[in-house]
């Protein structure tokens, strides 16, 4: 294209929008459309063909004519700096400032009709004002960009936890299915065994039978073929060996014996056989009534693989979560209760700072609380090693005979009780008595052992498997 001076204005506008080029593209025809503009007549058109003499476009995206785009940029420019500071409808400079229409305006603006009752300002005035007002809504903008940002970087640890936590967590169930695979296996080939060793012993004692069965054949039909060879001789010779002959009809020969219970006693390998192995599987699993959830535990806890025992430990990068406990050192049940009457015994061990209990689901997670019933917990714990309190308002010192080691929570909802229970000897401890009206969670707080370096661990303790037939 020739050079931007021999260019007029003409040439810089779009025979579709009549509107100075903006991306302009080449067609192979040589004619020049605004990018949109051709896009939308194409899909008006239903057709590749040009907007201007109707030849139809090669396939592809139509390149940009740049030296075009240039010259038309450059013209935009050129017209606004030859606009923006004069008045379009006086041709006077823009002076004025109105505070109603927020626009400048010129001197004539200014005591025309439309602006004669507005409030006006020098053009420099309302700038300083106006840059003022701005850099406060920037200031706004850019904390919610700050918001935005954090938020994205957050958004990425915790894309990243969840691919590490279902790792880890497929990494368990593995380790399940494994241990329960070395199970069947082991049962298995043990089973496997017994019916070897029936085989080994039944099929010898057959050929035993088949060895003495044998010989007895053999001897019988030796005695036969004599005894055939002897009525086959002359008259008198047969008479002569007549007596010989007549004895070997009274050789030892028994009837065969019948063999009872020689064959595999299928009924006991297989007779209940899914039931027998799953009978045995009680012995290596357990069941607690409730586990714990990893996702509302504060970062230094640390859980057992089928989460029945949390401890404090060495802090671990975790996402902030809104479910997690970031205030206190604590971990919730991953049940949460809203009606019946649900017990869990808990294994307190030699810790000498823990809370145990229950607590409501709306409780404040993030910032420092009070643990009592008006801020959702209903708690006792031992301090220091030494006192057991109820955590009532105000908290409520608990006089015990023996410190004791498992403690039984029972949890009416209905009835809207929590009873904390011995376990040793049955004795009740302390019972809260309140209205339950959402959702309530086992709560769980263990605390420091030995000088802040090693946990004595909360342990759900496991039910009784049985395993009965009615």
């Amino acid at each position: 294209m020739a050079a931007n001076s021999t260019i007029s204005e003409e040439d810089l506008v779009c025979p579709q929008c009549s509107e100075i080029y903006c991306f302009p593209v080449l067609l192979k025809c040589g004619h020049n459309i605004c990018r949109v503009c051709l896009h939308k007549f194409w899909e008006w058109k239903g057709c590749r063909e040009c907007p201007v003499c109707g030849s139809v476009s090669v396939p592809g995206r139509p390149p940009i004519n740049l030296a075009l785009k240039i010259a038309a940029d450059e013209y935009q420019v050129q017209r606004t700096s030859r606009t923006q500071d004069v008045c379009l409808v006086h041709n006077e400079k823009l002076k004025i400032f109105c505070k109603n229409d927020e626009e400048p305006i010129c001197v004539v603006c200014q005591i025309s009709k439309q602006h004669k009752v507005h409030e006006c300002c020098p053009v420099e005035e309302a700038a300083t004002q106006k840059r003022t007002e701005i850099s406060t809504m920037l200031e706004s903008l850019q904390k919610k960009l700050r918001i935005l940002k954090n938020t994205r970087d957050q958004w990425e640890e915790t894309k990243s936890y969840i691919q590490t936590q279902a790792h880890q967590t497929e990494a368990s169930i593995k380790e399940e299915f494994l241990r329960f695979h070395q199970f069947l296996q082991k049962e298995e080939n043990n089973r496997l065994k017994v019916l070897r060793q029936e085989e080994e012993t039944k099929v010898q004692v057959m050929c035993k039978k088949l060895e003495d069965i044998e010989d007895q054949i053999e001897t019988l039909a030796s005695t036969i073929s004599d005894i055939e060879a002897s009525t086959a001789t002359n008259d008198l010779t047969f008479l002569q060996d007549y007596k010989e002959t007549k004895k070997r009809f009274k050789s030892n020969i028994r009837q065969p014996e019948c063999i009872r219970d020689i064959l595999i006693n299928s009924a006991k390998h297989l007779g209940l056989l899914r039931f027998g192995i799953w009978k045995k599987m009680a012995g290596i699993v357990t069941y607690v009534p409730i586990t714990l959830d990893p996702n509302t535990a504060q970062s230094n806890l640390r859980f057992s693989q089928e989460l029945t025992c949390v401890q404090y430990s060495n802090k671990q990068p975790l996402p902030d979560n809104p479910e997690r406990c970031t205030s206190r050192v604590c971990v919730l049940g991953a049940t949460g209760f809203t009606s019946g009457k649900h017990t869990w015994t808990v294994e307190v061990g030699q810790g000498k700072d823990w809370y145990i209990g229950v607590a409501r689901e709306s409780i404040k997670r993030k910032s420092t609380i009070f643990l009592n019933p008006t801020e959702g917990f209903w708690v006792i714990g031992l301090c220091n090693g030494e006192s057991f309190w109820a955590q009532t308002s105000p908290r409520t010192k608990l006089v015990m005979k023996q410190k004791p080691e498992r403690i039984t929570v029972e949890l009416d909802y209905d009835k809207g009780k929590v009873v904390f229970i011995n376990s040793a000897d049955l004795t009740i401890i302390h019972a809260f008595k309140d209205r339950f009206t959402e959702r309530i969670f086992p709560y769980f707080s263990p605390g420091l052992y030995e000088y802040g370096k090693i946990s004595s661990p909360l342990t759900i303790c496991p039910l009784t498997i049985r395993v009965d037939v009615e």
